[in-house]
């Protein structure tokens, strides 16, 4: 007897992971899994936006030399305050995708908050 099951590994941050196959039941626990990477960079996120809108500093370079980091990573860190609400609400909780990581966050993403929710895996 032999007994077939397709599914596919995935590399992720030095671990493999068993990914489901399209339009199988999920069959992997569901448990919470908190990402403090992702947790601290939302709020590093909300943090800075916030110190930049009641004008304790008047910019993004500003905010980047009193923190002593790069701009541009500031700048890819205050995008995770246009994600949607569920998004975020998901990531505080630990209910998102085993897949997303903290870098799929800080690439470009869609305004729209159905199509995030779409690329980033939470539909």
């Amino acid at each position: 007897m032999v007994i077939s099951i397709p599914v596919a590994f995935m590399q992720r941050g030095g671990r493999k992971q068993i990914i489901v196959p399209a339009g199988a039941d999920n069959w992997q626990p569901t448990a919470t899994r908190f990402a403090n990477s992702l947790i601290k960079a939302v709020a590093k996120a909300h943090r800075w936006r916030r110190l930049i809108e009641t004008g304790k500093y008047d910019s993004a370079a500003e905010l980047s030399k009193a923190e002593g980091i790069n701009e541009s990573y500031l700048c890819r860190i205050l995008r995770l305050t246009l994600l949607a609400p569920d998004i975020i609400e998901a990531i505080l909780d630990g209910r998102q995708p085993r897949t997303l990581e903290l870098q799929s966050l800080l690439k470009p993403l869609p305004t729209d908050w159905s199509a995030q929710r779409k690329r980033l895996g939470f539909t």
